[in-house]
């Protein structure tokens, strides 16, 4: 006997074959082990301000583009900041871009499609940032070409 009850053209009960037990489904939760910053094949083309503060800038600058927690504001206000920084500083947020590398490569295969698609975002818009510190850099030797002519010519 079927024991099910069709409302609207939606069975209910026993015999629907097409309702799933929650406990028998299945979700995949090994972790993608996705790495944030992968996109980033050849050197970063940003040269950090000079400081007096002692760690790997390369290896920083790297996590820094990598990371898909911050905004492309944030990224630059950070690299603007450098100089200002306390050693502790430089740390913890050398400790924190770390943290956030292996939280995401943690995150389940289910994950994978949309980090995929935020590191792309961020591998962009890091790509944006580089242009634009290239046309300040090119704009500052410019300007330092001018005034060295200047002097040149006594003005």
């Amino acid at each position: 006997m079927d024991n099910s009850t069709n409302l609207g053209g939606q069975s209910f009960g026993q015999d629907d074959s097409s309702t799933t037990d929650p406990k028998n489904t299945t979700e995949d939760t090994s972790p993608a082990n996705f790495q944030l910053g992968a996109l980033f094949t050849e050197e970063i083309k940003i040269t950090l301000p000079s400081s007096n503060l002692n760690y790997d800038e390369k290896y920083f600058i790297k996590l820094l583009a990598g990371s898909i927690s911050l905004s492309r504001a944030e990224k630059k206000r950070i690299i603007d900041t450098i100089p200002k920084l306390r050693q502790e500083q430089i740390d913890e947020l050398t400790r924190i871009f770390e943290e956030e590398k292996l939280k995401f490569s943690l995150l389940s295969n289910k994950h994978l499609p949309q980090l995929e698609k935020l590191a792309e975002q961020h591998y962009r818009e890091w790509l944006d940032i580089e242009a634009e510190f290239a046309q300040i850099e090119k704009k500052n030797q410019d300007e330092a070409k001018a005034d060295e002519i200047r002097k040149q010519l006594g003005l």
